[in-house]
């Protein structure tokens, strides 16, 4: 598995890592227990590396640019190909499994090459972004259009996360629908527990939450694609006394002044005090939070699926998300949360306000959501992908 830009092994919430980094891992540790060796290859940082995160499961951090952060990963794709070229030579890979578009085009010429089945997801497609209108945002380049068309259509196998990507892929990339399969993401439902009771006290002083206030919860990369500042202003319009909104994840690369905005107008909406900007959180970190909160928001502009949505489902909180991509299915209108089809504060607001005021509704939509989520465990989502590899390896 390949996953070029960003270690799967990386935080969530932090840099570029997201659920994308936490499906990869869940994935390959689920493949590694049904018997299947998987190499996870990512670029260096620093010095070439691998280290073993469990028996079967070896992530190989390979040399390609300059160390650090490089300004366009793309142009260090020819060179991050080459080294995993050498590393498929060495250990004779059976299948190549692409993730993100900056991966695809690095190893779908070593797959050529070497004439090993190649698979690729995208996680997130750049026409989605450009038609998302985040406001002040750039247009995704037209290389990574025209590459993700590419790759969809030389690829052996794409496996989209939901059908409203899968939409995308065929009505606006042009990918063949033979070559196409849909694989939700997974949770771990005995991680992710709706145990509130338990952990209520310890999620307020583990993250330093003074308070027995209801949170209100924004999980993941703090950029204007995932909407933040929506949630701020539709916090600032309930009811007295509000609850606490807890905002988890440190700006994407880039993004740094729109955190700055973020503190802005929470000051300017008077809410300051209210507003928790609680930073990268670690996994266990994050359990707490979703656990006690009473409600997780998901104001994306655009989401492939929304890990964050299913994550929160299997702790028992509702969720109120945009109805927008994927999270029309990790999120079941009116059964496991609300989904809102407009941007306005007001109508989250009111939304957000409604369901504070009934907690016998929230918990029916929470315990709705668990039993959603004890659907879509890990090993489900693995035994699909490892259906796709079969019916590659060993095809002419």
């Amino acid at each position: 598995m390949v996953s070029m830009h960003t270690s799967p092994d990386a935080q969530p919430g932090a840099a570029d890592a997201g659920g994308m980094n936490v499906a990869i891992l869940a994935t390959a540790l689920e493949l590694a227990a049904r018997g299947v060796e998987v190499d996870l290859l990512t670029r260096a940082m620093g010095g070439p590396s691998e280290h073993t995160v469990a028996p079967g499961v070896t992530i190989h951090s390979l040399a390609a640019g300059a160390r650090g952060s490089v300004a366009t990963l793309a142009v260090v794709a020819d060179e991050f190909g080459e080294a995993v070229a050498r590393l498929s030579r060495e250990s004779r890979y059976d299948l190549i499994h692409s993730h993100y578009w900056l991966s695809g085009i690095a190893t779908l010429p070593v797959a050529i090459e070497l004439g090993i089945p190649f698979v690729q997801s995208f996680h997130t497609l750049g026409a989605m972004k450009n038609a998302a209108a985040v406001p002040g945002s750039e247009p995704e380049p037209d290389r990574r259009l025209w590459s993700e068309r590419y790759l969809a259509n030389q690829a052996d196998a794409i496996i989209a996360v939901s059908a409203a990507e899968a939409t995308q892929l065929i009505d606006v990339v042009g990918a063949p629908a033979d070559k196409l399969w849909v694989i939700p993401p997974g949770v771990d439902t005995g991680f992710f527990t709706p145990a509130k009771t338990s952990r209520s006290i310890a999620a307020h002083a583990y993250l330093g939450i003074a308070s027995d206030r209801p949170i209100l919860s924004v999980v993941g990369r703090v950029q204007p694609l995932k909407g933040q500042d929506l949630a701020i202003r539709a916090f600032a319009q309930l009811s007295q006394p509000r609850p606490l909104l807890a905002i988890v994840g440190e700006p994407a690369p880039g993004a740094e002044s729109y955190l700055d905005s973020l503190r802005a107008l929470a000051a300017e909406l008077g809410v300051s005090a209210d507003v928790r900007f609680l930073g990268t959180l670690d996994r266990i970190e994050v359990t707490y939070l979703l656990a006690n909160s009473a409600l997780t928001l998901v104001p994306s502009y655009t989401e492939s699926f929304g890990l964050v949505a299913l994550e929160a489902a299997a702790s028992g909180t509702p969720v109120v998300a945009m109805a927008v991509g994927g999270l029309g299915e990790s999120v079941l209108d009116g059964e496991t949360g609300v989904l809102v089809a407009s941007r306005d504060a007001g109508e989250w607001a009111r939304v957000i306000q409604s369901l504070l005021d009934d907690a016998p509704l929230r918990a029916t939509l929470g315990a709705a959501g668990r039993a959603h989520a004890e659907g879509l465990g890990w090993g489900t989502a693995a035994t699909s992908v490892l259906g796709v590899y079969a019916s590659l390896v060993g095809r002419p």
